[in-house]
């Protein structure tokens, strides 16, 4: 039985000029120990698939569907119920640490609260558990940095506090928003070690939202592709990367830079994304998509199955698409 089964899912937001479907039927599943990549543009529905999961929407948001976390429903559970299981069981390193992160307390008085309120722990006790968690993030003077406030720290630092935080209860499943966003690559590579032993270290499973592939290659083993609030293409890392099924994902691998192609030119994807609040009513990458045909424009693709594991939402065929990644390969 999978740690994590999501069905379904769909998030709408009511807004004055019309209902905004953010997240349109994603299904996935997550195992114990596992890491799950969940990629694409600004806007495509990652953050709010989680967000929808963990009971965090705005106020004008909706979402219907089924996220079941060992077999308990998380869409739709009451407060009180999800308050016991979030920054317990779940927890999630929000995007940016500065916002986050409660500027008039200190880093102390953050971290001890989560232990007092999930494991009953003193404040003494607490104190003691925080420091040896910053220290495992690699803090150094973890004992002095405590009673700093989040301003007198760096931006790495501020986001090695959020890890700590998430971790301290030593949750099964941690939902990582863009991790590394505003870090400079050395930090940002520290980061990702970082998360790698942590996971050895604790067993924990890992949901990756990200627009950078290249994070996506050294931490994910499962990568989810979503464009326009639905899920593109779904499927192991190695294959995402080495034969790409799907005219987005190709889009998107195209315009990383690679170290074999020695002054290779990036090429872009054109256009925009849709807009959520009056969608295509075909697929949704279509008007982007220099593959797409009249079909593309009337008809939205299923989610079907190709190979052993992976699975796409496309009307041209696998082999068409391979043939297409084989032509740009060798330009």
């Amino acid at each position: 039985m999978p740690l994590l089964e999501v069905k379904d899912l769909q998030v709408e937001f009511a807004t004055h000029d019309a209902a905004v479907r953010a997240v349109n039927g994603v299904s996935f599943t997550l195992e114990a120990g596992a890491t799950l990549g969940i990629v694409g543009e600004s806007g495509s529905g990652k953050s709010q698939s989680v967000l929808a999961m963990l009971g965090l929407l705005a106020p004008n948001g909706r979402a219907v569907g089924q996220a079941l976390y060992r077999g308990d429903d998380l869409i739709g559970m009451s407060g009180r119920r999800l308050n016991r299981i979030r920054g317990n069981r779940l927890s999630m390193i929000f995007q940016d640490p500065m916002s986050s992160l409660n500027p008039y307390l200190t880093i102390e008085r953050q971290m001890t609260e989560v232990l007092e309120l999930h494991k009953n722990l003193t404040r003494r006790e607490a104190r003691k558990r925080a420091i040896a968690m910053l220290e495992a993030v690699r803090i150094p003077e973890a004992a002095h940095r405590i009673g700093q406030y989040p301003h007198e720290l760096s931006g790495g630092m501020r986001q090695r506090v959020m890890i700590a935080m998430a971790l301290l209860c030593e949750p099964e499943i941690l939902f990582a928003d863009e991790p590394t966003t505003a870090l400079d690559v050395t930090v940002q590579a520290q980061i990702l070690q970082l998360l790698r032993t942590l996971q050895h270290d604790f067993g924990t499973s890992i949901v990756l939202i990200t627009h950078d592939l290249g994070v996506v290659a050294g931490l994910c083993d499962q990568v989810m592709v979503m464009y326009g609030g639905r899920v593109m293409e779904q499927c192991d890392a190695p294959t995402l990367f080495a034969r790409p099924s799907h005219p987005y994902t190709i889009g998107l691998l195209r315009a990383l830079p690679r170290l074999d192609h020695d002054g290779g030119e990036l090429v872009g994807i054109p256009g925009n994304p849709p807009n959520m609040a009056h969608p295509p009513a075909g697929c949704p990458f279509h008007e982007r998509c220099a593959d797409a045909s009249d079909e593309c424009a009337r008809v939205a693709p299923e989610l079907q199955r190709i190979g052993l594991h992976g699975m796409r939402a496309c009307h041209r065929p696998v082999e068409q698409m391979h043939a297409r990644l084989g032509e740009i390969n060798h330009v």
